[in-house]
């Protein structure tokens, strides 16, 4: 007799079906699996054995013969211990064959037949929503990340003995729901509030366009002057995150098993990597490649602290992830896409002492050693980075003053407006996939709503000409332009826009001042 059980697995955040069959033979004593597994299934032989055996379900000496298929697709991780266990249960007909074609099943076991959490749920669950089947079988770990999926029963169990005995009507297994208005109406709790940072009115404005367009931004300043909390800061006034994008940046941390048990990512991510990262720690990779930094920081920000001490390869990668918000991985055995669509905001000295245009500290370097430690950040790079401005050393009256600004509250209220008023313009397109903000327009959208009259083109243009900006960085420019004119709530973007975006262009002009 073959048994089947319907399990399924990931490549990249994509599932996919796995049939687990299993056949029993007469011959020598022996458990083969078949089906490209790899060595955490191999292993998970003398796992399930065990577990079966702990349960109360010894195996008689047979030989069986468990085929993971598709066969041409390799298989990883331990989630398939619970499918192969029933399937062996299931070949001597213990549990009905109906039973266990209604319910997709995961779970490691524990050699005592415990169930153990795994990655990855999210993903099968939706999977086990678009083949029919009646709902999920999970660890309780791993319930309420299942549960966030509609239209599906998720059904947590503990052991195996409790799912055996629940495909035999013997028993229940405890139905598991959540709510999604409940999961987003939970009070998030920022690390930094702009009314922690003292000064600095012009890097503040800076950081509320970038956020109500989703720009990429580069500080440049000396040590001290507050680059690192402004960038700790701009969490606190991005808006939440909507249904649509939480479920793609859940599914993200659900494959690389960092949901630890909650139901859905509702709070934009953050990521900060140490400058001594490498690329694949970075874009993702391994031999069966896992989501890096900037997937991670989908649909949040990914914060590059001391951007010139990173590796100068590291960093080139990042120019096709910040152009296409994806990423893809090639292997000899798969391909992997992830999502990365980011919003970058990075920050660096000056110079390599620090003090490069402090009007306080003489700078030490050489024109020659400023022009290399800047160099180390290419011209292709530096062109997909949005906005650039300067955070000057913060005086003492400005520090000792009382009044610190708005409150994170106030500019996200903006913030949030104006990302309604982009939300609004592009929800009616349908091609390219969804558009959340100004910083992911596409050419010809750029074309259709970022018309300029005559003079202000004239005026883009001779700025143009002057600062040497490159076709990218020009529309980069009108993208800004555009957010700026939603920040204000016009729908034409007028000159003194055109003028503010160009402000943003200040590491051009201070590597000119150096040469």
């Amino acid at each position: 007799m073959v048994a089947r059980v319907i399990s399924g697995g990931v490549i990249g955040i994509d599932p996919y079906v796995v049939k687990v069959e299993v056949d029993v033979a007469a011959g020598l004593p022996n458990i083969s699996v078949v089906g490209l597994p790899d060595s955490a299934i191999r292993e998970s032989r003398d796992r399930v054995k065990s577990a079966l055996r702990n349960s109360g379900f010894a195996l008689p000496p047979r030989r069986y013969t468990i085929n993971l298929a598709p066969a041409d697709t390799k298989k990883e991780g331990a989630a398939y211990d619970l499918p192969i266990a029933l399937g062996l249960v299931a070949a001597f007909g213990a549990i009905p064959a109906e039973s266990l074609e209604r319910w997709l099943v995961v779970g490691e076991l524990s050699l005592n037949g415990v169930l153990n959490p795994t990655r990855g749920v999210l993903p099968l669950a939706l999977l086990a929503r678009d083949i029919g089947v009646s709902g999920v079988i999970v660890p309780g770990k791993n319930a309420r990340e299942a549960a966030v999926v509609d239209e599906i029963e998720v059904r947590e169990a503990s052991n195996l003995g409790e799912v055996v005995a629940f495909l035999r009507d013997e028993g229940a297994l405890p139905r598991t729901a959540v709510s999604h208005r409940e999961i987003f109406s939970r009070t998030r709790a920022y690390e930094v509030d702009l009314t922690n940072i003292k000064g600095q009115h012009h890097a503040k404005r800076a950081l509320e366009i970038a956020a109500a367009g989703g720009h990429n931004l580069l500080m440049t300043g000396p040590p001290g002057a507050g680059k690192t909390m402004l960038a700790k800061a701009l969490p606190s006034i991005l808006p939440p995150l909507t249904l649509e994008e939480s479920f793609e940046v859940s599914k993200i941390y659900s494959v690389s098993g960092l949901l630890d048990g909650d139901s859905l990512v509702t709070a934009r991510p953050f990521c900060s990597p140490h400058h001594s990262i490498s690329d694949a720690g970075l874009i993702g990779g391994g031999q069966v490649p896992r989501p890096g930094q900037i997937s991670l920081a989908h649909h949040g920000v990914l914060f590059l602290d001391e951007l010139p001490e990173f590796g100068r390869h590291v960093l080139e990668v990042l120019r096709q992830p910040l152009e296409d918000g994806v990423v893809t991985i090639a292997r000899s055995q798969m391909t992997v896409t992830y999502p990365s669509r980011f919003m970058l905001i990075a920050a660096m000295n000056p110079c390599p002492c620090g003090n490069f245009g402090d009007l306080k500290k003489p700078c030490t370097c050489t024109p020659g050693k400023i022009r290399r430690y800047r160099a180390r950040i290419s011209g292709p790079l530096l062109d997909r980075i949005d906005m650039q401005v300067e955070v000057p050393r913060v005086p003492f009256c400005e520090l000792a003053a009382g009044e610190s600004g708005e409150t994170s509250s106030d500019v996200r209220e903006r913030v949030v407006e104006a990302r309604g008023v982009q939300m609004r313009r592009f929800g009616s397109l349908n091609g390219g996939g969804p558009i959340f903000c100004n910083a992911q327009m596409t050419p010809a959208q750029l074309e259709a709503f970022c018309r300029l009259d005559d003079s202000t083109q004239a005026l883009l243009g001779r700025a143009t000409e002057q600062l040497g900006l490159s076709a990218r960085a020009y529309t980069r420019t009108l993208k800004v332009a555009r957010t700026i004119a939603d920040l204000e709530g016009t729908d034409v973007i007028l000159a003194r826009h055109v003028c503010e975006a160009l402000q943003y262009r200040s590491f051009e002009r201070s590597f000119e001042a150096v040469a």
